[in-house]
């Protein structure tokens, strides 16, 4: 796989540069022990792939403790090049036939409720992975019948009829993030399109109402309070339900640096402002990230609309 070196971009340092310093509320400590062990050994001997450690996650310790793990399928290898992800880039290997029963078997032996799968961009495939996707949803449902299935897609170019492919296997949630907002764009999500993302969105509520839809945006790679905000505007008028928000953390230094690190009660009034708007669920923190606690995230989807979720 390449990447690209941190020399091409003046925004990057070289990789002898001194690493920024943490804020204080941004220190975490990193449950171990047998049971991240064991999820590890589960994925490798399943031959599966987890987003928790290709985006080098700072959540993944506590996570796995609680053997919650978020499943990345179709390889480790993407499509894209965004400037803030740690996921390495270049050709990507054959798609694996096996993949949504392994996924499945394994969401079983670790006993999930609530089963996360997203997946590297595949703009190599002729559907972008879109039936690969699909199939695995199917293969969740089918060993986990009383489980929620969230997915946390690409944006398969804007082609709707591969966004239906998904949407038609029934996930619980259809999660699509924003990431950024529009104005940084070119910066941190080349290749992708604002519009086109909240497009996804919509179009998953038209073809199949029932589903939930969620989005998330990274903070502190130098968007504005009125940028975020409208943002914000933007999804509810695209019906999207749930909304995450958490700091953006430079997973190493090939990546975009940190602008800022917004302070814990920021993100309270953020949360605040999203359920103003009507939101059904939000989370937003410093550690929060699109499948952070994914399970009481869609809980509180429940207690919000009255509604009575699996």
């Amino acid at each position: 796989p390449t990447t690209a070196h941190p020399l091409r971009d003046p925004t990057l340092k070289a990789p002898g540069a001194p690493r920024q310093r943490l804020a204080p509320w941004l220190k975490k400590r990193l449950p171990l022990g047998d049971t991240v062990d064991h999820v590890r050994e589960l994925m490798k001997g399943q031959k599966l792939h987890t987003v928790c450690e290709s985006a080098r996650c700072p959540n993944l310790g506590e996570c796995w403790s609680r053997k919650a793990a978020t499943f990345m399928i179709m390889g480790d290898i993407c499509t894209r090049t965004c400037r803030f992800c740690t996921v390495p880039k270049g050709k990507p290997l054959p798609l694996d036939d096996g993949e949504p029963e392994n996924v499945a078997a394994a969401a079983a032996e670790l006993g999930l409720r609530h089963v996360v799968i997203t997946s590297v961009d595949r703009d190599d495939l002729p559907d972008q992975g879109a039936e690969h996707f699909a199939r695995t949803i199917r293969a969740v449902k089918e060993r986990l019948p009383e489980a929620v299935v969230e997915v946390l897609t690409p944006d398969f170019r804007g082609d709707e009829t591969l966004v239906d492919v998904v949407a038609e296997a029934e996930p619980t949630i259809f999660n699509h993030n924003l990431e950024t907002v529009p104005r940084l764009y070119p910066r941190v999500r080349p290749g992708a399109g604002y519009a086109r993302s909240l497009r996804v969105l919509q179009r998953v509520k038209e073809y199949r109402p029932r589903v939930l839809t969620k989005s998330g945006l990274m903070l502190g790679l130098g968007e504005q309070a009125p940028d975020l905000d409208a943002v914000l505007v933007d999804l509810r008028a695209h019906d999207v339900d749930i909304l995450t928000l958490g700091q953006y953390l430079r997973p190493s230094m090939a990546q975009l640096p940190v602008e800022r690190f917004v302070p814990p009660e920021e993100f309270d009034g953020w949360a605040e402002r999203g359920k103003e708007l009507g939101f059904l669920s939000v989370a937003s923190g410093p550690f929060v990230r699109s499948s952070y606690n994914a399970a009481e995230v869609y809980a509180a989807v429940g207690a919000e609309s009255g509604a009575g979720l699996p």
